[in-house]
């Protein structure tokens, strides 16, 4: 029995010396770590957070497959924050400084990124944003020497972008409504949606609001459609989205409906029904059906998560692994300077899910998707689907303004 414990520090020495032979430092014969922080259970956008956790478990076994990194088998360490600031400010404290990652891909939430920004910031531990879409959460330390914050996402202004070039071209009498939640959400996409409204030269014929609790839009529908809009766009959340939806249907109301990637999560279909939830259009980077590797990539996630309802999510979360791991095999290490710096000048091009990134990051630029990059989606018989008609088709980067 005192012969088997003693055995790890008997094998310890030997381990270091066949690394030694095989050209390789100690430190680079231990695992390579990636975190993971994210909602996967507390708020309605956890279904995000647990398809980004597959995203990013399937390409780290996809890479484990392929040999790992720099010789060195890649571990990933998932942290769940529930949603609360508090609990994924503790999360990236302990991937940090206890699990030692090299660098971290989350979070779900905005909120909850903003709140740990300046952590990876000080500590010099590169992140790669996969799903929370605030403006901002790349721009706090754009002017700092180095930022060591990405993101692989949609960002809110370029799908208002997207929304309102498509609405331009989708009205026919010019008559374009907005419809938003009163929390801070909503309110800064009306806010949003009028400034680019107005770089078209246009301004909306109704502005309404709703709780985002109240089931019963009727009375403010009824006043955007006296107001003669054949096109709205609405700013909340899926529930909410669905008590919306049902509300058109009581008022036989139903203009052309365009939102942002919120709403394809389950609480539209389930709320709203599989034929009412068809007819809102909304923004995406991809779908399941976009291109073959996205069919690949939903296929194997929907043998350990049979709804994916958000299978986007877990595009971004794949392809943002697969950025990390392309920087550690450029910058022949895990060093946090040495990995910022080559995500922003020195990564070579990289096939994803979403696309093939071509220098994706530069130095005032963390975004590695535009509104180039997006597309329209719906639902379609349960799943969501790519969306694309003579107006889809038609669009031209000079008709995306922002």
């Amino acid at each position: 029995m005192k012969l088997n414990h003693r055995i790890p520090s008997l094998v310890r020495p030997l381990i270091a010396a066949a690394a030694l032979a095989l050209g390789l430092s100690a430190a680079q014969a231990q695992d390579i770590r990636f975190g993971f922080n994210a909602d996967q259970s507390g708020t309605g956008a956890a279904e995000l957070g647990v398809a980004a956790r597959h995203g990013f478990d399937l390409a780290i076994e996809d890479i484990n497959k392929a040999g790992g990194l720099l010789g060195r088998k890649v571990v990933g360490i998932v942290r769940d924050d529930t949603g609360q600031p508090p609990k994924s400010i503790q999360n990236m404290t302990e991937l940090i400084d206890s699990e030692k990652v090299a660098a971290v891909v989350g979070p779900t939430n905005s909120g909850n990124a903003l709140a740990w920004l300046h952590i990876p910031q000080q500590k010099k531990v590169p992140v790669i944003v996969p799903v929370a879409t605030a403006t901002d959460i790349t721009k706090r330390y754009a002017n700092e020497a180095q930022n060591y914050i990405y993101r692989v996402s949609m960002v809110d202004r370029e799908q208002v972008a997207l929304l309102i070039a498509y609405a331009i071209k989708a009205t026919r009498n010019q008559k374009i409504a907005f419809i938003a939640d009163s929390t801070g959400f909503g309110q800064q996409g009306v806010k949003d949606l009028t400034e680019v409204l107005a770089l078209h030269g246009a301004k909306a014929v109704a502005v309404e609001k709703f709780g985002p609790k109240d089931t019963d839009m009727t009375s403010q529908l009824a006043k955007i459609r006296d107001a003669g809009a054949d096109t709205l766009i609405v700013y909340g959340l899926a529930d909410a989205n669905a008590q919306l939806l049902r509300s058109m249907e009581k008022i036989n109301y139903l203009p052309t409906t365009l939102g942002t990637w919120g709403n394809m999560s389950t609480p539209l279909l389930n709320t709203a029904g599989k034929k009412l939830a068809e007819h809102i259009i909304f923004a995406t980077s991809t779908a399941e059906d976009s291109n073959p590797r996205a069919v690949a990539l939903a296929a194997r996630v929907r043998e350990r998560y049979p709804q994916l309802p958000t299978f986007v999510a877990a595009a971004q979360s794949y392809d943002s692994v697969m950025l990390l791991a392309a920087a550690v095999k450029k910058a022949g290490s895990t060093d946090g300077d040495k990995l910022a710096a080559t995500l922003e000048n020195g990564l070579p091009d990289t096939q994803g899910v979403v696309k093939l990134y071509q220098k994706p990051f530069a130095k005032g630029d963390h975004e590695a998707l535009s509104v180039a990059d997006f597309h329209l989606a719906r639902w379609r018989d349960g799943k969501v689907a790519a969306y694309e008609d003579a107006i889809t088709k038609a669009l031209a980067p000079a008709d995306y303004k922002k």
